[in-house]
């Protein structure tokens, strides 16, 4: 009762620059790249510039016809305009539906059918493209942020139409859709509400107080929820942004060392690329304070390498585990004095007063420490639902309890530890994870490496080296040699592994690839069990 009584709080994307620039006035946010609905503004921006360009937009879009609770699909090609067009359409009181720009059309064409007749806001690119064999009929009208052909309408027609003020949704209605990493099929598109993304911004900005004020650099997928729950939190504290497209560190590193970010946030493949920024001319990583992973544990090497590279006295990585359906159900972090004993799998504890974690067995009965079985959360940070798949929605919940999808165990002291993917697991290995990450560990020339089934359910290797050298097969065997037994690895280029909507990895794509001979290899040693 007493819940019912009291407000209910929210976060709306539509006010989240208009705040900041009230709050801290014209602190700058450095691009990579030009904002392609406005190429002219040049890539050094303020909170103040960024929170009129999102109240133009929005008032753009009500003049071309957008409502409040109307869905608006944003697929165009990767760039920081995105986010200020999902602050925009939520501005109005419309919902944003954040579609990547890597799903390929079909797969566009099933969640714009979900999304029920949604205004489509994309690019010239994505129409003669991925939306060249589109059915129009499915967007309830396109709207371009460049001139393209056909009907569609460019938001620059729609220039110095007057301003609106800010719509606020109830805060249990719908405000964003993000879809998930789609490493089993069709992503399913997942519903959050403003008090749901309340409860997941608040614990975020208490461990983001220490850091507060740090120049940050991100390089993240602007489709994903987590790009903007950071966001809020970096600007609730007016730190000096700079947002990356191209994580190339031939790109990245002088930008960085520019920059000399406080706070560094990427996915953990890119992480694993910034290893070479570590010695890097002008230290681009000496200034780092804090690293933060969210969507992968990043591997043991490769935090050792991070945090190496920071002349800070006390830098760390903080790992928050959780998924696009829950936000961070756990966190934890790692020191430099910690650095050489890092177990790339451990990822932390609940977050007190939002979170609560379990490990439970094939009968739902919680797991004694130590003992493997599925991992569930409880969070007032949920999703609503899957739209247009409430059913499966609904296989995940238990009285509240959400399963994550993979299996770990807790420890005596209650930390979690991630051991793999419920739909992954290799019989002969404890952990495939833990697998790859000794391998990373004792093999500095490997990138990346994935160990799948293969056909026969043997785990095979899948591994990308450093600038595509040859694997040496003696240090190979040397490294593997007291791990269960591995099927002799396959090597291929990192760029030709099959990226997810959000930049992971599909390792069920992977399994599947090898086995039909339709991944491009640099090896030719066969796969054998």
């Amino acid at each position: 009762m007493l819940q019912r009584l009291l407000p209910e709080h929210g976060f709306y994307l539509g006010l989240m620059f208009q705040e900041a620039a009230a709050r801290h006035g014209r602190v700058r946010v450095t691009l990579d790249r030009p904002l392609d609905v406005a190429p002219d503004a040049g890539t050094d921006l303020g909170y103040t510039e960024l929170a009129d360009m999102v109240d133009d937009l929005a008032a753009r879009l009500w003049s071309a016809g957008v409502r409040p609770s109307e869905h608006v699909a944003i697929h165009k090609s990767d760039n920081v305009d995105i986010v200020l067009l999902a602050c925009a359409v939520s501005r109005i009181g419309a919902v944003p539906a954040l579609l990547s720009s890597s799903l390929d059309g079909g797969v566009v064409a099933v969640l714009l059918d979900r999304l029920h007749a949604p205004w489509l806001i994309t690019d010239r690119a994505g129409l003669e493209s991925t939306l060249s064999g589109l059915d129009i009929s499915l967007a309830r009208g396109v709207l371009t942020v460049d001139e393209a052909p056909g009907h569609t309408l460019s938001l620059a027609t729609c220039a110095e139409v007057p301003r609106r003020p800010a719509i606020r949704l109830h805060p249990r209605e719908p405000s964003l859709i993000t879809h998930g990493s789609g490493t089993t099929g069709i992503p399913k598109l997942a519903v959050h509400c403003p008090y749901t993304m309340w409860n997941r911004l608040v614990p975020q900005q208490a461990l983001g107080r220490a850091t507060r004020g740090e120049p940050a650099a991100l390089h993240l997928s602007f489709v994903h929820s987590r790009f903007y729950h950071l966001l809020g939190v970096l600007l609730h504290f007016g730190s000096p942004l700079l947002l990356l497209v191209d994580p190339d560190p031939a790109h990245a590193g002088p930008l960085l060392a520019a920059h000399r970010p406080g706070i560094v946030e990427t996915h953990s493949h890119t992480y694993a690329l910034w290893e070479d920024l570590a010695d890097a001319p002008g230290g681009p990583l000496s200034n780092v304070r804090a690293y933060g992973s969210t969507f992968d544990a990043v591997h043991p090497r490769t935090v050792r390498r991070l945090l190496g590279a920071s002349r800070r006295r006390d830098p760390r990585l903080v790992q928050l585990y959780g998924q696009s359906e829950t936000g961070p159900i756990a966190f934890g972090w790692c020191t430099r004095r910690g650095a050489g004993r890092v177990r790339g799998r451990r990822v932390g504890t609940g977050i007190p007063g939002f979170t609560r974690v379990r490990v439970v067995d094939e009968r739902g009965r919680t797991c004694p420490p130590g003992a493997t079985g599925a991992i569930e959360a409880r969070t007032r940070g949920r999703i609503l639902t899957y739209l247009g798949a409430p059913e499966q929605y609904a296989r995940q919940v238990d009285r509240g309890w959400w399963r994550m999808g993979d299996m770990g165990y807790r420890d005596r002291w209650g930390a979690l530890h991630l051991l793999d993917r419920e739909a992954d697991r290799i019989s002969t290995l404890d952990s495939d994870l833990e697998a790859e990450d000794e391998l990373l560990s004792r093999m500095s020339e490997l990138r990346e490496v994935i160990i799948v089934h293969g056909p026969r359910r043997e785990p095979v290797p899948v591994v990308c080296t450093r600038g595509d050298r040859p694997l040496d097969a003696d240090r190979w065997r040397r490294a593997t040699g007291d791990l269960p037994a591995l099927s002799e690895p396959v090597q291929c280029r990192f760029e030709d592994l099959p990226p997810t909507g959000t930049w992971k990895v599909k390792r069920l794509e992977i399994a599947r690839l090898p086995a039909a001979g339709e991944l491009p290899t640099l090896s030719t040693a066969p796969v054998r069990g």
